[in-house]
């Protein structure tokens, strides 16, 4: 009986840390998205801002190898001409 009284302390534990870093999480999507705002109110376009924001989290030889392959698929489309 005591271990059950354990677990449901420890599960209400684990609930309350939950509940909690949801409301943060809330909270700073919810700056982040003022920001964001701010930005466009200044003449920035949010979309790319976030963009950028995407692109920066990716390693560079990541990032590389997924421009080239951008390009190679946006040339096989007719999408950039071919130079030379």
């Amino acid at each position: 009986m005591s271990e059950h009284g354990v677990a449901k302390d420890q599960l209400r534990s684990i609930i309350d840390r939950i509940e909690r870093l949801e409301e943060e999480k809330k909270t700073i999507s919810d700056d982040i998205s003022e920001v964001y705002a701010e930005a466009k109110g200044n003449g920035f376009d949010a979309k790319i801002l976030r963009q950028v924001v995407r692109i920066r989290k990716i390693d560079k030889a990541e990032r590389q190898e997924q421009e080239a392959i951008l390009d190679l698929y946006m040339h096989a489309l007719g999408m950039i001409p071919d130079v030379g």
